[in-house]
């Protein structure tokens, strides 16, 4: 469940831009960077997660390095009888090995997944013989990501 009407503040919003920058950061190094006491930043920091703020800290590991040197944003539409069954569909697509993101979107599609596979023969794979057999997509658009850049984390006001 999303957070609902947080408030955060400068110091709120210098503690997400440094964690943003570096998740690793340590407790003592982000309280200097932020000029607040490490009790003050620990205390801070436990809250923002408590609100739903930050949801969360990972890896951001490169596909290629894994071998997965292919990326596809895929469009897919539900069958209008499947609208009941998204939970169903989103919870099936996180748990395939190809899939990197997915999101749940308004317009003619009704999710975009991120997936990353080690050849276009997996791709296309993935897409016939996994998606398009599903009995609860109508259908599917294949987008092929040549580079993927990650933003520098504009949103929730951090300039």
């Amino acid at each position: 469940m999303p957070p609902q009407d947080v408030r955060l503040d400068d110091t709120d919003r210098a503690l997400l831009r440094a964690l943003v920058a570096d998740a690793r950061i340590s407790n003592k190094e982000l309280a200097e960077r932020v000029g607040i006491a490490q009790s003050t930043c620990l205390a801070r920091v436990r809250s923002l997660r408590e609100r739903g703020v930050i949801r969360g800290y990972h890896a951001d590991v490169d596909p290629r390095a894994v071998g997965h040197d292919l990326q596809a944003m895929i469009a897919i539409r539900l069958q209008p009888h499947a609208r009941g069954a998204m939970g169903d569909v989103t919870a099936s697509l996180r748990e395939r090995p190809e899939v990197l993101d997915v999101y749940f979107v308004a317009g003619a599609n009704d999710f975009l997944v991120h997936v990353a596979t080690p050849s276009t023969d997996e791709l296309r794979r993935f897409v016939g013989d996994v998606l398009n057999r599903d009995p609860a997509i109508a259908g599917t658009e294949t987008n092929l990501i040549f580079e993927h850049t990650r933003a520098l984390n504009h949103y929730v006001g951090l300039p």
